[in-house]
């Protein structure tokens, strides 16, 4: 019997889905073991919760089927998504904010932004609350062992970007979001969606993220409910900007709102906590001079 060698993050997923590392060594003739073997080894053959054979259909029998082999990272995502919502006491807080003062910003800089060759849109702003936030939450910039029992506080600040890909859902990593300012986050996202698209991102640009933040606001919807990405202890969740009617005290006024959903790890934050932070966030992007410094 060799010694396997495996990162802590294979050996955590391997433990989430029940898999012995050694034995799957030993099938393999090998003793380096990466997240894609685990992800080639988590079948459906293999019972989910005694669920396995509501899976186990001949649709063909119904009529014409055609079949495509899923992607290593669809796979590796699936896995990952599916240990977390059935590990995870997951709870989603839904909110709005005025992003009124993030667009003037935007439209006081639009000639800046020619100059640069770069488009600020809202997401910097998103990023840069998000990381002024989780540096008054610690907790949100935490993650929890597999057991349970520690629970590992991060003196970083480092902020994923989920991009849909033609390859699958992606989460490349802006480090040190908290010491960047906008535009510089702004060319790192747009780097890192660029390089993720075409698959020349490097493992280690995908990981050790304090929070996710997912993004469809280019897409459409009022709200959704994302999956926390483990180990980390929360998501936030942006959907389409909407013009609506707010009330300023004295008449109503067309404002831009976009809506916020925050899911989080209730073993980890409480709904008080989490109403707080997403309190918070909203408070910075609706005032967002600050993040200019």
């Amino acid at each position: 019997m060799h010694t396997v060698v495996a990162s802590p993050s294979v050996r955590a997923q391997a433990r989430r889905l029940s898999i012995d590392l050694q034995d799957l060594a030993d099938r393999l003739g090998r003793t380096q073991l990466t997240m894609d073997d685990l992800s080639g080894h988590q079948t459906l053959e293999q019972p989910v919760n005694g669920y396995s054979s509501y899976w186990n259909v001949d649709h063909r029998q119904f009529g014409p089927v055609d079949e495509h082999k899923t992607s290593k990272i669809d796979r590796v995502a699936s896995a990952n998504l599916t240990a977390a919502n059935a590990v995870i006491p997951q709870v989603t807080h839904h909110d709005e904010v005025d992003v009124s003062e993030v667009e003037r910003i935007r439209a006081q800089y639009r000639s800046e932004s020619t100059a640069r060759g770069l488009k600020l849109t809202t997401l910097p702003f998103f990023v840069k609350a998000l990381a002024v936030s989780l540096k008054k939450f610690p907790t949100f910039n935490a993650s929890l062992s597999a057991d349970g029992d520690i629970l590992h506080m991060k003196n970083y600040v480092h902020i994923g970007i989920a991009v849909d890909t033609e390859h699958g859902l992606m989460v490349p990593v802006i480090r040190d979001a908290d010491k960047k300012g906008l535009w510089q986050i702004a060319a790192d996202i747009v780097d890192l969606a660029t390089r993720a698209k075409s698959r020349k991102l490097s493992p280690d640009e995908m990981g050790g993220a304090s929070m996710t933040i997912t993004n469809l606001g280019g897409i459409g919807g009022t709200g959704f409910s994302p999956i926390v990405n483990p180990p980390e202890v929360a998501i936030l969740g942006i959907t389409r900007m909407q013009q609506q009617p707010v009330w300023n005290g004295e008449s109503f006024v067309a404002t831009p709102m976009v809506p916020l959903d925050l899911s989080y790890d209730h073993r980890v934050i409480n709904g008080a906590v989490a109403a707080r932070f997403l309190n918070d966030y909203a408070r910075s992007l609706a005032d967002p001079r600050l993040l200019l410094i």
